[in-house]
């Protein structure tokens, strides 16, 4: 006992330098207040020496976070399609430049193309983009369509057993149809958890440090006056140790 709680101390110290760390860029940190990223690092048990996929990492706020935690023992894998690439170009080319997150190494790849060698993730971040399988812009060619069986098969897949898949999403009201994922940018709660259950993970543990009680479920989380301050949940999947399932028409069936 005594060990463990030293061990999750020093774990508190690794994740707070993160957040204190020089380096970091003067537009990440003004957004620290509203992300709260020591409570979503430390919820998620990140540590030094892991392997982590931050998947639709955008502009990197938490890839960078994650690179200071893991250390040069550990590995931050960025992923981002090619829509990100191009709508956030001058941020990533300030994120990367110089080589000055050296144990991240980006890919990129559409969702349902994205390739990892399996069991070798300890830790998968989903952040602020499951809605985005239900994103259907006019110009398909700009987000392809996501398969989310196949999609969440590749993130089970690369995970190693008892690895954790960590998704933190915009609230939408309770019972909504996925459509708010594309009109919105928002996803019940709920649906997460049913549709992520079923490709073969179990829900950990819940959070609910990111919940804004005042948030309006009902408008876009572009909206000027919610930009930042919307509701999040904030979910913990586990990869089970002892895996006896089998894939059957690509998916998990226990």
């Amino acid at each position: 006992m005594v060990a463990s709680i030293a061990a999750s101390a020093n774990n508190t110290k690794f994740i707070q330098s993160a957040i204190d760390h020089p380096n970091r860029m003067e537009y990440d940190i003004e957004r620290d207040s509203q992300r709260k990223p020591a409570q979503v690092l430390e919820f998620f048990d990140i540590r030094p020496g892991m392997t982590v996929l931050d998947v639709f990492s955008g502009s990197g706020y938490y890839t960078e976070l994650l690179s200071y935690v893991v250390g040069p023992k550990g590995t931050v894998i960025a992923h981002n399609n090619q829509a990100y690439l191009n709508y956030l170009e001058k941020k990533l080319k300030l994120r990367y430049t110089d080589g000055r997150l050296p144990n991240v190494k980006r890919i990129t790849a559409e969702a349902n193309e994205l390739s990892l060698p399996e069991n070798s993730i300890d830790t998968t971040f989903l952040i602020l983009a499951y809605h985005d399988i239900y994103y259907r812009p006019k110009k398909k060619t700009s987000w392809p369509q996501i398969d989310r069986v196949d999609f969440l098969r590749r993130l089970y897949l690369s995970l190693k057993p008892g690895g954790i898949l960590a998704i933190i999403d915009h609230h939408a009201e309770s019972g909504s149809p996925t459509s708010t994922g594309h009109d919105l940018h928002r996803i019940a709660v709920e649906t997460v958890i049913q549709q992520v259950s079923e490709s073969g993970f179990k829900l950990m543990e819940r959070a609910y440090f990111l919940e804004n009680a005042t948030d309006d479920l009902a408008k876009h989380m572009y909206a000027p006056e919610l930009r930042g301050k919307t509701s999040r949940f904030v979910l913990k999947f586990i990869k089970p140790l002892n895996i006896e399932k089998h894939l059957v028409d690509d998916r998990i069936i226990p």
